[in-house]
Parts: structure tokens; sequence; C-alpha cells
């Protein structure tokens, strides 16, 4: 793959028309986390794993579009960042997305490189694109399979523990491209939300093809890029000057829109907007509109939510760990249960609970626990925090 209720801001100065000036009242309070963006973030990830373990929920991705909220949230805090010099936030922004990162790919690399494989056995990649798991500016080169299904995980584990990585590199550019799209959006705000969807219409209709180099990434600014501008209407008050009364009429619309272009493909793609990057862009919109319009801006989880306040903490504390290493911790999960299944005793004694895929799911974040537990103080380091074993408070 997110705060007693909205704080009082000073109101800036007027904006020239057509502008759009700072944040205004009903943001949230730039002193302190907007603990409503925190549960959404939270939302997300679970569902994202939730989405990567469990078979036959690729309607999660119409109940929930994780990716394209985890981007507007995204740009929503980006545009609060750049309240500072620019390039001190991108340098900021970058050390806490890169270092879990390094931590990462340099695990991954050194398995794929114990069990023989080399960049260069991937057609057309070569050893310097190896850089790419580190700085990533492009997809890196991975296998789409390695070693054995004989072996300690099955052999599509390099793909899943690659392919992740698209998340990361296009939050990478957005991150990059931040200060000239806010610049852009302060000065034609509607256009700007607008342009890249605008950009998926002829790569959508196939009057464009894209070269290879290309396409991943132009496609994933194209499905996404207005859910990160949404970011920005949210951070400055614009989205909050919307009368509610148009937002929820006319995002259902934009959501609509996207289900009917995409009603021919639903049944071939198993209902998954996943695989349908055009429509996804335009549901997520529509439904991310909606979302950060209510946004209420708590700086404390309302009374009947208080009880999930500790585990929203410590998801958002190690949301970057927990994106990158789910689906590696998957793989994981899936080995010791079929070696659990291995031992008749144990299958014979409680086969319902070995055939579960809600096994796999708890699985992955016992999993996910030692992760944070042995590797996760990389995000505290990253984000110059005090390093903490269970961020949780």
């Amino acid at each position: 793959m997110e705060k007693p209720l909205v704080s009082t801001i000073p109101a800036p100065p007027a904006a020239a028309p057509g502008r759009i000036a700072g944040p205004t009242h009903g943001t949230p309070d730039p002193s302190g986390r907007d603990r409503y963006l925190d549960l959404l973030r939270a939302l997300a990830l679970i569902r994202i794993v939730a989405y990567h373990t469990f078979s036959g929920v690729a309607w999660l991705s119409l109940v929930f579009p994780s990716m394209g909220v985890m981007f507007a949230l995204a740009g929503s805090l980006m545009a609060r960042s750049l309240e500072r010099p620019a390039l001190g936030v991108l340098k900021s922004r970058a050390r806490r997305l890169l270092l879990p990162l390094w931590v990462y790919s340099a695990t991954v690399l050194i398995l794929l490189l114990w069990q023989g494989w080399t960049p260069d056995q991937e057609e057309g990649r070569s050893w310097p694109e190896i850089l790419l798991w580190f700085i990533p500016l492009g997809d890196p080169p991975y296998p789409v399979s390695v070693g054995s299904d004989a072996g300690l995980v099955d052999s599509l584990w390099a793909h899943e523990a690659g392919v992740i990585l698209w998340y990361i590199r296009a939050y990478f550019w957005f991150m990059l491209l931040s200060p000239l799209l806010l610049a852009a959006f302060r000065r034609l705000p509607w256009i700007t939300l607008a342009a890249p969807l605008g950009i998926m219409v002829p790569i959508a209709a196939e009057w464009v093809t894209l070269p290879d180099w290309a396409d991943s990434g132009v496609t994933d600014f194209a499905t996404y890029g207005s859910c990160w501008v949404l970011g920005f209407a949210h951070y400055t008050g614009m989205l909050r000057r919307i009368p509610w009364w148009i937002v929820f009429s006319a995002g259902p619309v934009i959501m609509a829109l996207g289900f009917l272009w995409a009603a021919p493909q639903l049944e071939e793609t198993g209902w998954d907007l996943n695989n349908i990057p055009w429509v996804e862009g335009l549901w997520a919109l529509g439904f991310c509109a909606m979302l950060l319009r209510v946004s209420p801006s708590w700086k404390t989880l309302p009374r009947p939510l208080r009880i999930l306040d500790r585990p929203v903490t410590l998801i958002n504390n190690r949301a970057v760990t927990i994106y990158l290493w789910h689906t590696l911790l998957l793989s994981v999960s899936y080995a010791i249960v079929d070696r659990l299944y291995n031992n008749d005793q144990i299958a014979e004694a409680m086969p319902w609970l070995l055939e579960s895929e809600w096994t796999l799911f708890v699985g992955i974040w016992l999993l996910l626990a030692i992760v944070f537990l042995t590797i996760g103080w990389a995000e505290d380091v990253a984000a110059r925090r005090t390093p903490q074993l269970w961020p949780d408070r």
C-alpha cells in the first residue's frame, strides 16, 4: 500500500482566482498525525495482505481499492511535507523509503545469488540493472522461478518477492515529481487532477503503444496519478470546500463509469479491477474522493475504535516493512503448512486447521511480528526516530 475532531487552523490569505492556497480550516493539524488517515492506511495494508493470501477474493478490489487509497494518503502527506523546502523533503522521504528497501532487497538478492541466479539470465537484462533493487527508478530484474518446489519454499517465491516492488517504484516517481505536480495543482487544480487519467485514454484505446521500458511506469502513473493529486486536494482544503453532496454524487458516477467500461471483461478477469488499470483508476478516484471528503481529522480515534489504537499505530510505524515482506512471508507460511501436513499425526489431528487459508493469513502476521522484532528498526532509523522493537504507542 493514515485525529476531539477537526483542529482549528487559521485561514491563509486568499489565493488568486483559479489557484489553490495552502492548507485551510478542516485539514489535518500539521503538528501531529491524523488518526483517520492512519486508520485508512492500516485497513489498506490489511486488505493487501488478505488479497494476496485468500483465493477467490478478487472482489476486494471493488470493496476497498487499497492501492488507490495508499497513493491518495501519500499524496496528502507529501503536500503537507512540501510546506518545507522541496530538496530537504525529497531527501527525507527518499531516506524513509530506501533504507527499509535496501534491507529487503539485500536479503532477497543474497538468496537469489545463493541459488545460482544472475540478472543476465533474464532476457534483455544485465548486471548493472541489479541497482534497480536499491534505486527504484524502474522494474528490477528477477526470475519467474528459481530453485525447485522441493526446496524450503516453492520456486515462485522470487517472482512474488520482485513483482511487489512495482508500488515502491511508482511511489518513488510520484515522490520525485511531487514538487512539480503540486506547483501545477496550485495553478490548474482540475486539469492537474484529471490529467493522469487523461493519459490513460489513448493507452486504453490502444491509440498509442508504449515501449517496454516505459509501459509499466506510465501505466501506473496514469492509473494512480489522479489519486495522488487528490491527496493534494485533501491537504489544501480544496476537497472540503466542495459541497459533500456533490462529491457523494460524482464519486459513484465516476466509479460506475469505470465499472461499465469494465463489464465486458469482468468475467474473464475474475472481477479483479487490478487487472484493468484504467478502470481501477476511475474506481479508486471516486472511492478515495468520498473517503477523503469525509476526513474528520481525528487527533485520537473515536471511543468505539479506541481498542484499535495500538494496532493502528504499529501498522503505520511498520507500513513499508509490512508491504515489502508480506508476499515473501506468505511463501514461507505455505512451506510451514506443507511440512506440517507431511506429519501424519498433525495432519490427522487438525486437517481443518492446515487446510484453512486463515492459517496462512495468521501465519503471515506472526512472521511479520518476528520481522518487526529483528529488522523493523530500519524504519525507525530511516525516519530518524529512536529505534523500537514494537512501536505501538
